[in-house]
């Protein structure tokens, strides 16, 4: 489960595009904390640590206590916005949680015991369908990541999310149907191999067909 990260943050006294601007001059990311049915608190990062932070790959998937002035506050992620040019940090926006706050998360499939697949060592190709899995669940019940067990998959196989264990009270967003989350599909010579020998077969069909017509 998720463990709480302590962040440091200002308070910004100004908001708007101006000073979102002088907030970046000065080495820090605007953001802004919403939510739980409070007003808005617009606050500033490090930018530096925010960088740190975003390199971990769970960022969105990390609650965070909001340090401001001694103040702790607790959220959760829910949207980055970067430069379109240089691909840098320019906002974030995060969710202030109450005690039973009860959230939408996509959380990343780890696919573990490869070399167990027979599909996967015959050739196969793994056909990965979705490299993260939406969750509902409570906000101090938000996995890491989900594991994703080939252990046995053969070419052609597929592996559904009821075959991935989940966290007691979390549930997939999608409820109609046990839907795929991986496939082992045959390589690429297999399939031309096959695609030959039915094009083979369909020739001495139309072979035989003939010599009946002739008779």
């Amino acid at each position: 489960m998720s463990n709480v990260v302590e962040l440091k943050a200002t308070a910004r006294e100004r908001v708007g595009k101006g000073a979102a601007r002088a907030t970046r001059r000065a080495g820090l990311i605007p953001a802004v904390i919403y939510g739980n049915k409070q007003s808005p608190t617009a606050i500033a990062i490090d930018r530096k640590e925010l960088t740190r932070l975003l390199g971990t790959g769970h960022f969105l998937t990390t609650l965070f206590a909001i340090d401001v002035d001694g103040t702790k506050t607790r959220v959760l992620p829910r949207d980055v916005q970067f430069d379109p040019v240089r691909d840098f940090p320019v906002h974030v926006d995060f969710l202030r949680l109450g005690e039973h706050t009860r959230l939408d998360v996509a959380v990343p499939v780890h696919f573990i015991n490869e070399e167990a697949s027979p599909g996967i060592k015959r050739g196969g190709v793994l056909n990965i369908v979705r490299h993260e899995v939406e969750l509902s669940c409570l906000a101090d019940m938000i996995p890491d990541h989900l594991v994703a067990d080939l252990t046995g998959l053969d070419i052609g196989d597929s592996l559904h999310i009821s075959a991935i264990s989940l966290p007691e009270g979390v549930t997939p967003t999608i409820t109609d149907r046990d839907f795929t989350v991986a496939t082992v599909a045959a390589p690429a010579g297999l399939k031309s191999e096959e695609a030959e020998e039915g094009d083979e077969a369909e020739i001495e069909g139309e072979a035989e067909g003939d010599e009946e017509d002739e008779d």
